[in-house]
């Protein structure tokens, strides 16, 4: 089948949702963001790339925190508000029936009902054209108990998580298999 080509854009999908929370516990803020993602493990650190324009962008760059609060299922609809409004003139958590609960080990409001959380600190700034992207440390995990397996680790699968791919969201669901245990490709397909 032929492929048709079209200028360079942000094609790419999907993509984690995710709210990040930041600002004060006496003031707290949530921005959803689709542009993070994991940079290196060790270290373990991870990026936000957010518009000057966001109220975020100011909070973030005064304190130096925020905190990537993974989307399950049961919270999807309060990340599509929150990036569709300013906590300029909306207090997110309050309208959104969200629990600000402070950090392990930031100052920063962290979203106490999100299953995943990521308590992050901002090691560098890199301007990027339309966006600047903050790359933080990750400092902290805090995972509720309902993820957790028998053995106390971390099962992402009972997180019920959420994904965006070009205006839609989606929950991730059905396993395909565990890394290395895929076998080999289909014949005639390149590795």
């Amino acid at each position: 089948m032929a492929k048709i080509r079209f200028d360079g854009g942000t094609l790419l999908a999907p993509l984690p949702v995710v709210m990040v929370s930041c600002g004060t516990l006496e003031a707290p803020n949530i921005i959803t963001i689709a542009w993070t993602g994991i940079l290196a493990s060790s270290p373990p650190k991870t990026y936000v790339s957010v518009t000057r324009r966001r109220y975020s962008h100011g909070l973030i760059s005064e304190r130096g925190e925020f905190a990537v609060n993974l989307v399950s299922e049961a919270l999807v609809g309060n990340a599509d508000y929150c990036g569709r409004v300013s906590g300029r003139e909306h207090d997110k958590f309050v309208e959104c029936g969200l629990t600000a609960q402070r950090g392990s080990a930031i100052d920063c409001p962290v979203i106490a009902e999100s299953p995943l959380t990521l308590e992050c600190r901002v090691a560098d700034v890199v301007p990027l054209g339309s966006h600047d992207m903050f790359i933080a440390d990750i400092v902290a995990v805090l995972a509720d108990e309902s993820v957790l397996d028998g053995n106390g680790r971390i099962d992402v699968a009972r997180a019920r998580l959420t994904a965006f791919a070009h205006g839609r969201y989606a929950v991730l669901g059905d396993t395909l298999g565990a890394i290395g245990r895929l076998g080999a490709p289909a014949e005639g397909a390149g590795v």
